[in-house]
């Protein structure tokens, strides 16, 4: 009976190991036939991995070789999941080192089925060396850049950004981004059962970009947003711009917007702010324009200088009636005192004799209503009324900076070819690429020397006794310019508000040999004050007061 019950015993033990046997030999069929491919792929996955490895991103410099853009060493911090052996502990020292929240961390870390997995990208230096000397098993670090900006908040809305994978987002940054990033590689990396890497190569070496350096001039782009930051101080204004070119060549030598912002944090700015206005925003140029409508009668022979007209108070354009700015009665002026005083009526009678036609086409030849091509992206065209759209009134208008917009880049453009003797020119902004200078660009006529020398004469008389921005003056040096002051467009209503405007200002000084030009617009000052002559003239004085000697430029 005993025997019995043992060999019975024996044979429920040889039948379980055999059913055992025959799962463990099934298994090893289905891994070893079905499931190879997949285990053969996953075991290579986490003994090899090959990861990007960005180029070294090309410097960005002002005129004088001033840095404003580089790029500084850095990591990308990663992790193989299934090697590190306490995820939690691990998310819990890096966390403080590469500013990324400990349980975001830990989500990556826990994924077993990823063999790869950034934990950070463009980590500091100085940060990712702490990361390594953790030497937590699976947690690598593969070096990289990163971009910085040593400046900071100076000219931060014409360099633009860049984002995390290394493609610039706006400004020059995305103008020129394919100068500007090189050639990405890539690093192959094999490791044994430790993690430890026993192979690398970098079957695609990374070929750094090239380097850009601009005509901007790190001294006085520090001095125009100095003293815009005193204006937006003084008057709160919505905004404000200031453009300051060397005429002759069309160089930009500083182009600043407020408020400014950090570059090395432009995204956490407001949108408005990180807009560069100076192509970007377009607004009504009100007497700024007057010297181009004075131009076209000019270079018509519609007046002289001292063409003399008798003004009434007020002068009706079809159903509008349009006086000065100033209450005043009837005067008689020449054509260089009406731009002086810059006298509405005035300048509309001059529109006249030059008709519609031939405004349209002047206005036009000065480049309005088209970009002017500066090296920027955004380039807004402004807006310049078709001659099949003008009605009745239009030439009330449009002669004194009504019912067309601008940008304050084309603005400058049009004021150079003023200055320079006639040539309207590209807004030039970056001088070299890699090396190689880029020309200035040729420009091509749109007025004679004779009629540009006429208005500079004329503008001579805004800064002088009796124009609208006497107050502006320089010793040594003789200036010229032009005030504007114009009522913004209710979008509501569609009609001009009463309480926004736009105060500018834009001159040049030598005024008999212009070399420095510069503009200067502010959107809705405040502070009880609204006229170009009170807000933005005295602005340029004190951009011209720093610039005119630190470039050298005689006094005359």
């Amino acid at each position: 009976m005993d025997g019995t019950l043992s060999q019975r015993r024996i044979g429920l033990l040889f039948l379980v190991f055999c059913v055992f046997f025959a799962i463990a030999a099934g298994r090893a069929a289905w891994l070893g036939v079905v499931k190879a491919s997949t285990l053969k792929q996953a075991a290579a996955t986490q003994q090899r991995a090959t990861v990007e490895v960005p180029a070294a991103r090309g410097t960005i410099t002002d005129r004088r070789g001033v840095e404003l853009a580089v790029s500084q060493p850095a990591s990308d911090v990663s992790a193989t999941p299934y090697l590190v052996r306490d995820p939690a502990k691990a998310a819990e020292k890096l966390a403080p080192l590469i500013g990324v929240p400990s349980d975001e961390i830990l989500r990556k870390l826990t994924e077993r089925g990823s063999g790869f997995a950034y934990l950070a990208r463009k980590v500091p230096a100085a940060q990712a060396h702490k990361v390594d000397q953790l030497d937590i098993a699976g947690i690598d670090t593969t070096p990289t850049s990163r971009r910085a900006y040593p400046r900071d908040w100076l000219a931060s809305q014409i360099l633009g950004t860049v984002g995390t994978d290394g493609d610039g987002l706006s400004g020059l940054e995305y103008r020129y981004d394919k100068v500007l990033h090189g050639q990405d590689g890539e690093r192959s990396v094999v490791r044994d059962a430790t993690g430890e890497a026993i192979n690398t190569r970098d079957p695609k070496p990374a070929k750094p970009g090239r380097s850009i350096r601009l005509t901007i001039d790190a001294g006085i782009q520090d001095r125009v947003e100095e003293v815009l930051g005193k204006v937006g101080e003084t008057y709160s204004p919505k905004g404000a711009t200031a453009v300051v070119m060397n005429p002759d060549t069309g160089d930009v030598l500083a182009l600043g917007n407020w408020p400014k912002v950090n570059a090395n944090d432009l995204a956490g700015a407001p949108d408005y702010a990180r807009q560069n206005r100076a192509v970007g925003f377009t607004y009504e140029p009100g007497s700024t324009f007057k010297p181009f409508t004075v131009a076209g009668a000019l270079e018509e022979r519609e007046v002289t200088e001292d063409t003399m007209f008798n003004l009434p108070p007020q002068i009706q354009v079809a159903d509008r009636t349009i006086g000065e700015s100033h209450d005043r009665g009837w005067v008689s002026l020449t054509t260089s005192q009406i731009l002086a005083q810059s006298s509405n009526v005035g300048t509309i009678m001059i529109g006249q004799r030059l008709g519609a036609k031939r405004f349209d086409r002047w206005v036009r030849r000065f480049g309005f209503g088209k970009p002017t091509g500066v090296d920027l992206p955004g380039e807004e065209s402004g807006l310049v009324l078709p001659l099949d759209k003008y009605s009745g009134s239009s030439m009330g208008n449009l002669p004194i900076g009504q019912g067309e917009s601008v940008t304050p880049m084309q603005l400058a453009a049009g004021y150079a070819a003023i200055a320079n003797g006639g040539i309207l020119r590209k807004p030039r902004l970056i001088d070299k690429i890699g090396g190689k200078t880029v020309p200035d660009p040729k420009g091509h006529r749109v007025i004679s020397p004779q009629t540009a020398k006429e208005v500079r004469d004329m503008l001579k008389g805004v800064v002088a006794a009796g124009g609208t921005a006497s107050e502006v003056k320089i010793e040594g040096y003789s200036l010229a310019g032009k005030t504007g002051t114009a009522n913004k467009v209710d979008p509501e209503t569609g009609t001009y508000s009463k309480s926004k405007y736009i105060a500018s200002f834009a001159g040049f000084a030598p005024a008999d040999n212009p070399k420095l030009l510069i503009t200067v617009m502010v959107d809705e000052p405040g502070g009880g004050s609204i006229y170009g002559g009170e807000v933005a003239a005295p602005a340029f004085e004190e951009i011209a007061k720093f610039a005119l000697p630190y470039l050298g430029i005689a006094p005359r």
